[in-house]
C-alpha cells in the first residue's frame, strides 16, 4: 500500500525544484542540495515524521519566496531612488 502522504512529498519536491531556478548560487547547486536532503531523509516511514519534514519544506519555501521578493525589491529600489550618502 502507498503512503497517503507520498503525493504531498513529490509536490513539495516539485514546487522546491522549481523555486531553485532562481537561486543566487545557481540551479544545480540548489539541485543537488534538494536532493541530498530528501535522500537524507527516504527511508522514513512514520506518519507523523513525515508531516514535520512536510512542514519544514514548506518553511522553506515561504523562506525563498522572501528571499526572492527582497532581491527584487533592492533591484528596483537601485534603478529608481537616488543612492542615500
Amino acid at each position: 500500500m502507498s503512503n497517503p502522504l507520498r503525493g504531498e512529498v513529490i509536490r513539495l519536491y516539485k514546487n522546491l525544484l522549481y523555486l531553485g531556478r532562481e537561486y543566487p548560487k545557481g540551479t544545480t547547486y540548489f539541485r543537488e542540495r534538494l536532493k541530498a536532503a530528501f535522500m537524507k531523509n527516504k527511508d522514513v516511514t512514520d506518519p507523523e515524521k513525515i508531516k514535520k519534514l512536510v512542514d519544514r519544506g514548506e518553511f522553506v519555501i515561504k523562506e525563498l519566496e522572501a528571499l526572492y521578493f527582497l532581491r527584487k525589491y533592492r533591484a528596483m529600489k537601485r534603478r529608481y531612488y537616488e543612492p542615500e550618502h
